[in-house]
């Protein structure tokens, strides 16, 4: 029976951890598959629930953090490949940044028949400054000298890799859009859409508008906020706005409500009145989803955005900038 390592970043609530997880469990049975994660960061919700529902049996390592750390990243690389010699895959395939650093290397050094790697998005741009973006493309240059394929999850995404940053040439790509199990956005929407509804005493002819997310700079929620503040200031409808999620920028994008006059409860309030709700993270997003009525994602850099995905399969109507891949799922005027 042949074997597949797959290694990720963290089990942190998250599209790569849905494809990841989708991956080990739905891949066809003829193949044993292994699931590795590192540490995710206090800050962020675990998506372990997400493993135990489909009964997956993972393996943590802890010293893989999203940072970099010299010592902890050495120590996981050396865990990875005390795995490899252990489990002895015939594939290994990573996803994200940092196992695809620490991973494919492993892979490489132990003789790993075939080495994968999936963006799921990637950090070239609007995260670090020029030098640490050309030491990351470069980094990632190299390694795609190691792999065996690389996986986009979108057109868009494929293109910029090929030709914008030139990682590897064309026929080392490969694009396979993810695999989702959207059932549950889609049945039962009028049951939810009042719960949501009735939980944040939003009336029959109140707009609400959903962001749902990390929070953290590159997905850009001060320009919600902004946005927020100019619907607010120009319409005579009631509206509410939710943030869904939690992360590093939060104490400052309740600073920047304040600064824009936008009044707004946090998760530990028990009325909501305001116009703005933040309402930390949230494992029923099928339900935020049936409550509002838009949905609204402000990232400067995106792969595959799931949170799009998911409101496309509640039937929502998407206001969203236009980075990586959400060209290639939102259609201007029509979605």
């Amino acid at each position: 029976m042949p074997k597949v390592l797959r290694i990720l970043n963290r089990m942190a609530v998250g599209g790569p951890v849905l494809n990841a997880t989708y991956l080990t469990k739905y891949l066809s049975p003829e193949f044993e598959t292994l699931l590795v994660v590192g540490a995710k960061e206090d800050h962020e919700k675990s998506a372990s629930f997400i493993a135990q529902q489909l009964g997956l049996d993972v393996v943590t390592i802890p010293q893989m953090k999203r940072a970099v750390h010299p010592a902890n990243d050495f120590s996981a690389f050396q865990s990875i490949r005390k795995l490899i010699r252990d489990f002895q895959p015939d594939v290994v395939h990573t996803h994200a940044s940092k196992p695809g650093v620490l991973g494919r290397l492993a892979a490489s050094i132990e003789g790993v028949p075939a080495i994968v790697h999936t963006f799921h998005g990637h950090t070239f741009n609007s995260y670090f400054n020029s030098l640490k973006s050309n030491f990351y493309i470069n980094t990632e240059r190299f390694l795609s000298k190691k792999s065996s394929a690389i996986i986009a999850i979108s057109d868009t995404q494929k293109k910029e890799l090929v030709e914008d940053f030139r990682i590897a040439p064309e026929e080392k790509f490969r694009m396979i859009q993810l695999g989702l199990d959207l059932d549950k956005f889609t049945i039962n929407q009028d049951e939810k859409r009042a719960k949501f509804r009735s939980e944040f005493g939003l009336s029959k002819d109140e707009i609400a508008i959903g962001i749902v997310g990390r929070l953290v700079p590159v997905k850009n929620h001060s320009l919600f906020l902004e946005a927020l503040s100019h619907v607010l200031k120009n319409t005579t409808k009631k509206v509410r706005a939710f943030i869904v999620g939690d992360g590093e920028s939060r104490a400052g994008l309740e600073a920047k409500a304040t600064a824009l006059g936008i009044q707004f409860s946090t998760e530990d309030d028990t009325v909501h009145s305001h116009p703005l709700i933040f309402t930390s993270w949230r494992s029923d997003v099928d339900v935020i989803n049936a409550g509002v009525d838009i949905v609204a994602l402000t990232s400067l850099n995106e792969g595959t955005p799931v949170s799009l995905i998911e409101a496309q399969a509640a039937n929502k109507p998407i206001v969203s900038t236009r980075v990586g891949g959400i060209g290639d799922i939102v259609k201007e005027g029509r979605t």
